[in-house]
């Protein structure tokens, strides 16, 4: 009998000696051969509706570095394209959308189209034909407050002061936005696990800007309510819940989400983080994107502290946001070989 994944594993609670190891946004521009493929797309999003580029892409990591899980190439922002909502990205200024600046606006959004996302789905059976055995594969979605963030500014803010403007002036609005959005990435995530992931991860990027008496309405309970929706339809299929910026939050969110393991960022301190969870709570993160990008014995400390200090527990080893585009490519290898030093 072959020997469950690694990240699998894991997420099932068990401890290894060494942790799982995949990075957040690991297909991207820090890599020649992403680049070279992203030249010949017109656009961003058509370069995650093409099933054979975004498969390669998703594979590149892997072949470079082996981390022990590929995660599907795509975007949050696919849903509110596949709810009609105008989405494109501007070279050097990210995504843009038709912005939602009225509950009137919000009225006039079109249905969800699961249909819309069938490259997606076909990107993924052409990835699971192509994936090592020992190599998990990762879906995603984007959590409602953040996705709603985008749809309501029609671009990305500091603050995301549109949307939580919105949400006070228009509350019932707002919330009517999130409900639909609960009820798409339901249907996403599980389309997703249809198609062949594995493993289905729900970053809401945007969360830590929300106040306390605001964050579980509009970030833990639609997270909950996703959580809740996949596993009705997939009970075994694990999910990672990573709610940046929540950290003041940790200890409760294990409670309100009820997902099988938690990114941290790389705000919070690790000894904290397992001080404040059972010690059978899978968590994952969370090492400094900028550190990475440093490299040399300021990575080397920061690994092995990560390390250390979520020894004796289920584990996931990985940043505590997404890979910078200018870090090199060497860096990312002394980070495989230390964390899987005696492996």
């Amino acid at each position: 009998m072959a020997e469950e994944k690694a990240l699998l594993s894991v997420l099932r609670k068990q401890v290894r000696s060494v942790p799982p190891l995949w990075l957040m946004r690991q297909a991207g521009r820090y890599l020649p051969e992403y680049r070279d493929v992203r030249a010949t797309t017109k656009s961003f999003l058509d370069f995650c509706y093409s099933p054979q580029k975004a498969a390669d892409v998703t594979l590149q990591p892997i072949r470079r570095f082996h981390f022990d899980a590929a995660i599907l190439f795509s975007d949050i922002l696919v849903v509110p394209d596949a709810m009609g909502q105008r989405v494109s990205f501007e070279s050097g200024s990210g995504p843009r959308l038709e912005p939602i600046e009225t509950p009137a606006q919000a009225q006039r959004l079109g249905e969800f189209k699961i249909e819309h996302l069938s490259p997606v789905f076909e990107t993924i059976n052409l990835v699971k034909t192509a994936l090592p055995s020992d190599v998990a594969f990762i879906g995603f979605c984007g959590a409602p407050f953040t996705v709603v963030s985008y749809m309501i500014a029609g671009q990305g803010t500091p603050d995301q002061a549109p949307a939580r403007l919105f949400a006070y002036r228009y509350p019932d609005a707002f919330a009517q936005l999130i409900d639909r959005v609960v009820e798409a990435s339901i249907d996403y995530l599980a389309r997703q696990i249809e198609a062949g992931v594995e493993v289905v991860q729900i970053f809401d990027s945007w969360a830590g800007v929300l106040p306390a008496n605001e964050f579980e309405r509009w970030s833990a309970s639609p997270v909950r309510r996703i959580v809740e929706g996949v596993k009705a339809r997939h009970p075994q299929t694990p999910v990672i819940a990573f709610i940046r910026g929540a950290d003041a939050h940790l200890p409760k969110l294990t409670q309100m989400i009820g997902a099988d393991a938690y990114g941290i960022d790389t705000a919070l301190d690790p000894a904290w983080a397992v001080a404040q969870t059972e010690s059978n709570v899978p968590l994952q993160g969370n090492l400094d994107p900028l550190v990475l990008v440093a490299g040399g014995e300021a990575l080397d400390r920061e690994v092995d502290s990560i390390l250390a200090a979520f020894e004796g527990r289920p584990h996931i080893f990985n940043l505590g946001h997404g890979i910078l585009q200018q870090t090199p490519i060497e860096n990312v290898e002394r980070l495989v070989a230390r964390v899987r030093r005696g492996a």
